[in-house]
């Protein structure tokens, strides 16, 4: 890098002098329009998955944007290419067979159609579930007036959930309503859109459930208390014979309140010792320190670790939010100095690389660099304003003026900086460098065009 202290005290004069030249950086472009920055909500209507949940909410007289958002509560809308969740759940309706759940078996009951169908095929998936979903309604007492009410269908979602637990119930049903009330969009598999509104779920009998689940855990306080099945780990004293050497990292492969739910399952044969939540990095925990959870798929790295588990999918690095991330690693850090874990790679690890692993999990969308500096203590979030002399600053999917643009952010906006990467050399308003700001999952501008008081890398704040 090369000229970024003196650019960044004159930064004015080189804004106007590079006008001219923005363009050709491949970084800075004309302001964008509305639809560069978010999904297109007028070509939703014509998508093939906006239709099959505009043709099912029709069919079975359930509220389209219910139906999105337990969607997107479940899996984000993706699928999986039919792929299994931990917990037995298919598609991206989540439709479930396992010893406990048989939303899958009663879609096919209620639709007519095969199984393989209904696992496989997107549109028989949403038609599966808002059978469901409608023959719950019907079992609950709704009549036609009252299920054009999104807020008397809570019973119903919480029974899809399949939750073993008036509390666990409660946590699945008021995800989904608080996608409802705070809105939200897609870009992936297709531009689709469920905008804001009040929320007032009438939750009856799960209005006296926790809000959420359970009491705070003792060993560790921000912590929330759910414990597994006894069927699911083993009654230890650790670390007496078994020194706690390791904290392994998984993927739920399902949602957060699912996994809590299938490690209270006496069929599930597996727990961790906390779980997170994608949208807020809160924690439950399932099994204590002192117990070993069942996690790893090896007996002695579950004798000798904590099992960490991150709501989510491997092949879907949407769910690993900054929050997530950031409370998972306190977590981690709090461990390391509690068992005296080196705070290393070789002793905070992937499910992937305990021996004899048959898993995939974090997967390589898992950011181990951010994870472990943050570990380690540089925690810190940076912010800059974006200075491009008038255009919209691009904003690219990774580190790099090859990576695909994804949006733009206005010329004068303060942006956020939760990591830092090197990436490909800019030339910009500040000078020449090949650092790049992530200001989101998966968003990236370079730092030529974002004044952040810093000559380059700025410091606390962890590399991406």
């Amino acid at each position: 890098m090369t000229g970024r202290r003196a650019s960044r005290r004159t930064h004015g004069l080189l804004g106007a002098m590079l006008a001219a030249a923005l363009v050709l950086s491949g970084e800075s472009v004309l302001a964008a329009s509305p639809a560069s920055a978010a999904p297109d909500r007028g070509s939703a209507a014509s998508s093939r998955l906006a239709t099959a949940f505009d043709t099912a909410a029709g069919r079975y007289d359930v509220p389209r944007d219910l139906l999105l958002a337990l969607g997107h509560a479940e899996t984000r809308l993706d699928g999986h290419g039919g792929r299994p969740s931990a917990a037995g759940g298919y598609g991206l309706m989540h439709l479930v067979s396992n010893p406990n759940l048989h939303t899958l078996d009663e879609a096919a009951r209620l639709t007519g159609l095969d199984r393989d169908t209904l696992r496989a095929d997107p549109t028989a998936n949403v038609a599966g579930a808002a059978a469901v979903l409608r023959f719950y309604a019907d079992q609950a007492g709704l009549t036609a007036v009252e299920r054009q009410d999104v807020n008397t269908w809570y019973g119903s979602v919480a029974r899809y959930g399949g939750a073993s637990t008036p509390a666990l119930a409660r946590l699945y049903a008021d995800a989904v309503y608080d996608l409802l009330r705070t809105g939200f969009e897609t870009a992936q598999p297709e531009a689709l859109a469920v905008p804001d509104r009040p929320v007032a779920p009438q939750r009856g009998a799960l209005a006296e459930a926790a809000g959420g689940v359970g009491t705070l855990s003792t060993d560790y306080g921000p912590a929330a208390w759910a414990p597994a099945s006894p069927s699911n780990y083993t009654v230890a004293s650790r670390p007496g014979s078994h020194p706690v050497r390791y904290v392994v990292i998984h993927i739920t492969q399902g949602s957060y309140a699912g996994s809590i739910s299938w490690f209270q399952n006496p069929a599930a044969k597996v727990s961790a010792h906390y779980t997170f939540r994608s949208s807020d990095g809160a924690v439950t925990q399932s099994v204590r320190e002192k117990d070993i959870a069942w996690h790893a798929g090896n007996w002695t790295y579950n004798t000798q670790s904590i099992g960490i588990e991150h709501e989510g999918y491997v092949d879907n690095p949407a769910w690993f939010t900054d929050a997530m991330y950031r409370a998972s690693a306190t977590l981690t850090r709090n461990l390391a100095n509690k068992y005296g874990i080196p705070k290393d790679r070789a002793h905070i690890i992937g499910h992937n690389e305990v021996p004899g692993a048959t898993h995939t999990d974090p997967g390589p969308h898992w950011n181990w660099t951010y994870y472990m500096e943050l570990v380690n203590g540089k925690t810190g979030i940076g912010s800059g304003t974006v200075n491009t002399g008038g255009a919209g600053l691009n904003i690219r999917s990774g580190p790099g003026s090859g990576y695909a643009i994804v949006g733009s952010v206005a010329d004068g906006a303060t942006v956020s900086i939760y990591c830092q990467a090197v990436g490909t050399t800019v030339t910009g308003t500040y000078g020449t460098t090949n650092v790049w700001n992530r200001i989101g999952i998966n968003r990236y501008v370079s730092d030529a065009y974002v004044l952040t008081g810093h000559d380059g890398f700025i410091p606390n704040v962890p590399r991406c």
